[in-house]
C-alpha cells in the first residue's frame, strides 16, 4: 500500500506546472493584465459617476452600458472570429479597448467630466443662445 502512494505522489502533476510553458505563460499574464484593467475602468466609471450624480439610475446605467455590448455582440464576434485571422481580431479588438480608455482617460483628465459631455458638448454648445 506504501508503495501505491508513493508512487501516485511521483505521478502527481503541479498546478503551477502550465506556467513553466513560456506561451502559456505569457498568454496568462495578458489576460491577467487585460482583466486587471477592465476592472480598473469598471470601477472607476462607476466611481466617477457616483461624484457626478445621486441617481442611482445613472450609476447603473453605467453598469448597463459596460455589460450590454458584451451580451449583443458575443455572437457576432464569434462568427467573424471564424471567419477573419483570429491574431489579427485580437489584435485590433485589444488596440480599440486601449485607445478608448486611453480617449476616456484623457477626457476625465482635463476636467471634461460632465454628464453627457462627449455626446451633446457641440450640439449643447451650438444651440445655446448667445447674449
Amino acid at each position: 500500500m506504501a508503495e501505491a502512494d508513493a508512487a501516485d505522489t511521483e505521478d502527481a502533476v503541479s498546478v503551477w506546472e502550465p506556467l513553466g510553458e513560456p506561451v502559456f505563460r505569457a498568454m496568462w499574464t495578458a489576460a491577467l493584465v487585460s482583466n486587471v484593467g477592465t476592472w480598473m475602468q469598471n470601477v472607476g466609471a462607476a466611481w466617477l459617476m457616483t461624484s457626478l450624480t445621486t441617481s442611482a439610475l445613472l450609476v447603473a446605467l453605467v453598469q448597463t452600458a459596460t455589460t450590454l455590448p458584451v451580451v449583443l455582440v458575443s455572437l457576432p464576434a464569434g462568427a467573424i472570429g471564424d471567419i477573419v485571422d483570429r491574431r489579427w481580431l485580437l489584435l485590433v479588438v485589444q488596440a480599440w479597448m486601449l485607445i478608448s480608455a486611453v480617449i476616456l482617460s484623457g477626457l476625465t483628465a482635463v476636467g471634461a467630466r460632465r454628464r453627457g459631455y462627449c455626446c451633446c458638448s457641440r450640439s449643447r454648445s451650438a444651440s445655446a443662445p448667445r447674449s
